[in-house]
């Protein structure tokens, strides 16, 4: 099993959304590296879920990959904020995961906190300058994040 972390802004699609559904298309990835990474997951991975670009940023729950990576059909939609002219179905661009909800982090463990833990100085989320959606966790930052969210 890998371990992950995905961002949203939780005015798109939030933890508490997540909950409500119980499953979800992961998708409107736009960036090469974050789609690669994407495409490296499996079902029965887990991953964090990040609000990013939002009062309190930070770490709201956990998510299971239920669907590993497969056709966003938001890229083919001319309606959707995600569509890309250059993608087609013979030869998409962009994929996205199926996930389901696991838990839900109350409260929310703030970016202060991931930086300011010794233990997570490499995790990417922390680093200057990295802005990626969707990035992979180390097992030791894994654990180390689940003990600052009390589990």
């Amino acid at each position: 099993m890998a371990y992950w972390l995905l961002k949203s802004e939780p005015s798109v699609f939030s933890i508490d959304d997540l909950e409500q559904r119980g499953i979800s298309l992961w998708d409107g990835v736009r960036n090469y590296q974050a789609r690669n990474f994407l495409r490296a997951m499996q079902a029965g991975d887990e991953a964090f879920f990040y609000h990013s670009s939002c009062p309190e940023p930070g770490i709201a729950g956990i998510m299971t990959v239920a669907r590993a990576a497969h056709p966003d059909p938001t890229q083919f939609n001319p309606d959707s904020p995600y569509h890309d002219p250059k993608s087609s179905p013979d030869a998409p661009r962009w994929d996205g995961i199926d996930v389901c909800f696991s838990e839900k982090f109350n409260p929310v463990i703030p970016l202060a906190a991931l930086k300011a833990a010794p233990a997570l100085a490499g995790l990417a989320l922390v680093q200057k300058g990295s802005r990626l959606s969707v990035m992979p966790v180390s097992a030791a930052e894994w654990k180390t994040i689940r003990k600052l969210a009390g589990r």
